[in-house]
């Protein structure tokens, strides 16, 4: 498999026909639109870019996603996770006449869920307040009362730890004409009332204060405390009763959301072509557009435009505009499984190498190989399939990758007899401890971890060796031949030598003729375009460079045993702590939760280290990233699946 070969369309159409080009050009969906040129003399000033009209649209997208989400949070629907998404027909998806209707049902969601916020604010508002009387609730006066002609009536409060009967005698003995009651006790206050002579208020006040008397707390209330908790009571009691009628509409409202995420959809189509009509330059009387479109899909583009009065033509990309082709790796259904590896490092440069051909092999020999279980194997497979028939994600790699992946461990585990590790065996020693059963294997994890070592060097050592044929091929393609002679070829003739030195094969009185003729080549090309006392910098510098390399990158493949050994060996862990118990029931029980978070366990940690292995020790070989991603102008949709109409 390879990079898509692109066309370059260049094309000049009526401005009355811009709309529904784009249009049939989103249906069509094979046509990456770029950027115009940024040289604006290339159009003589005669042409400019197209109104950006998108903001109106993403104000409905908005309004449709945030109703979306509150209807999710007040009205959730109950989904599996093998759910799939509704399927709707072309020509239903593209027909938008109920769109004001959806955009008025989100402006009402949105309405509802403001009052109900309101209301919500309110209520806890309410329960403070009235959370604030309970202190109170014995202080029979007026709370704006503040005393009468000759009295004042001061209500407020003291830490909790104060003693008020000693507070109590104290003022008695130093103020005769003020009296103090507890209304409540509490770990953290106490609520006093204080009744005095308006003459001696400073001084009750001044032996209130020093033990932490403060006043203020019942300001701005009015009438006794009773009449004010029940007023606030009878709030309350409104204002949840209308909480509860504003969830309600919501939870009606929540039927409608199939409906408010196609219309989402629906706007998010409208958007991506309304923000690719800003790519295209007009002066109001023609349109132009600049793209790309895959060699394949040029006889179906260029019927469409044959119904259109406009001019086109189609060429290769030049060496000037290579960066700028957008990537779009064909594969098969076996390597388009590594699209979700390569995209997460970065695309290939268009006139790079897809990796996926020779990288899917390697990925998925080795993420078997760590995993090496019959039953995780079985499970990988089972659940992958049933995840791509049930739930029909828009993009199948991720799990495609698990299906192989879950066949090569299915085979790793029939090699090292590991099904739940050591379960079976496990399983028959407690129904009968004098059982001997074990499952078949070539090797195992636990007695073979010196082979399986050097196996995963070997492996490794095939996979940097490929990686520089790649590169080899890649330069020779390109006219670079000698490169490839002096950075990989001459290093394959060095480890000929020295595997045929270490057999004493092809020695000339002694002299290892072979490993001499790569350390010849190596000192020549190393130096061959440096002068001087760079030739010795350049000379030490490949040697460091190419022999570290190899070692400390043939190296990191020891992973690929020591996964294999820590999976097994936890496995064998939990199986063990089950089988301590002596009864099957239990046994099972904990031996498989013990097996399913070493299952997760495991995905996670192959994925991230067979990754690691790719992307570090195999692309730096040969790899050239950088690529754009292939984005044509087409229908897509999130919250649907669409059926393509055939014609």
């Amino acid at each position: 498999m390879a990079i898509v070969k692109m066309k370059r369309l260049r094309l000049i159409a009526l401005e009355s026909d811009r709309s529904a080009l784009l249009r049939r050009l989103q249906k069509l969906g094979c046509l990456h639109l770029s950027e115009p040129p940024s040289d604006e003399t290339a159009w003589d000033g005669l042409l400019q870019r197209e109104t950006d009209q998108s903001a109106e649209r993403q104000a409905q997208l908005r309004l449709l996603q945030n109703a979306l989400d509150l209807l999710k949070r007040y009205a959730p629907q109950k989904t599996g996770l093998l759910t799939p998404r509704p399927m709707v027909s072309e020509q239903d998806f593209l027909d938008d006449k109920d769109l004001p209707v959806h955009l008025a049902v989100a402006r009402e969601v949105t309405d509802h869920a403001a009052e109900l916020n309101r209301l919500v604010a309110q209520e806890t508002r309410l329960v403070s307040e009235r959370a604030s009387l309970n202190p109170w609730k014995s202080l029979d006066l007026p709370m704006e009362l503040t005393g009468t002609k000759t009295v004042n009536v001061i209500t407020g409060t003291v830490p909790g730890p104060v003693d008020f009967d000693l507070l109590q005698g104290q003022l008695a003995d130093q103020v005769e004409e003020a009296a103090l009651y507890r209304l409540s006790q509490g770990s953290e206050q106490q609520c006093l009332l204080l009744m005095c002579h308006k003459s001696v208020t400073n001084q009750a006040l001044e032996v209130l204060r020093n033990s932490g008397f403060t006043t203020g707390q019942l300001n701005g209330w009015r009438g006794t405390v009773a009449e004010n908790a029940d007023r606030l009571d009878g709030e309350l009691e409104r204002v949840r009763r209308a909480a509860e009628q504003e969830k309600a509409f919501l939870v009606d409202l929540g039927v409608k959301q199939d409906e408010l995420r196609l219309a989402a959809d629906r706007i998010s189509t409208e958007l991506n072509r309304e923000e690719n009509s800003h790519r295209l330059l007009t002066d109001q009387r023609i349109v132009c557009l600049q793209g790309w479109v895959p060699e394949a899909d040029v006889a179906k583009l260029t019927g469409l435009l044959e119904q259109f009065d406009c001019a086109w033509d189609l060429a290769d990309p030049t060496e000037e505009e290579i960066p700028d082709v957008p990537v779009k790796l064909k594969g098969n259904f076996f390597t388009r499984s590594m699209n979700c590896i390569t995209e997460q490092y970065s695309l290939p440069a268009y006139d790079g190498v897809d990796p996926n051909p020779v990288m899917a092999p390697f990925f998925i020999f080795f993420f078997g190989m760590m995993m090496a279980d019959m039953a995780y194997g079985i499970l990988m497979i089972v659940g992958s399939l049933l995840f791509l028939k049930k739930k029909r994600p828009a993009d199948r790699s991720f799990m495609e990758m698990i299906f192989w992946c879950g066949i090569s461990t299915l085979i790793f585990g029939a090699l090292t007899g590991g099904f739940f590790g050591d379960f079976i065996p496990q399983l028959c020693k407690i129904i009968n401890p004098d059982s001997n059963v074990k499952l078949p294997s070539l090797f195992t994890p636990l007695d073979d971890t010196l082979s399986i070592m050097i196996g995963s060097l070997a492996l490794g050592l095939v996979q940097i060796i490929t990686g520089m044929t790649v590169s080899v091929v890649k330069k020779t393609k390109d006219g670079h031949f000698a490169d490839a002679l002096w950075d990989e070829i001459t290093w394959w003739v060095i480890l000929a030598g020295l595997v045929l030195m270490i057999l004493k094969i092809g020695t000339f009185r002694g002299v290892p003729v072979v490993l001499v003729i790569g350390g010849l080549m190596l000192l020549f090309g190393s130096t061959r375009n440096a002068k001087g006392f760079g030739k010795v910098t350049a000379l030490i510098s490949a040697i460091y460079n190419g022999v570290t390399g190899f070692f400390s990158d043939t190296l990191s493949y020891v992973r690929l045993m020591a996964l294999m050994l820590s999976g097994s060996v936890i496995a064998t862990v939990f199986n063990t702590l089950g089988a301590t118990f002596g009864n099957v029931v239990v046994f099972i029980i904990v031996a498989l939760i013990g097996n399913i978070l070493n299952l997760l366990l495991n995905l996670l940690g192959c994925y991230v280290h067979d990754m690691r292995l790719q992307f570090l020790e195999f692309f730096g070989r040969f790899y050239k990233g950088g690529g754009i991603a292939y984005q044509p102008l087409s229908l897509q949709s999130k919250n649907v699946e669409i059926i393509k109409e055939d014609k």
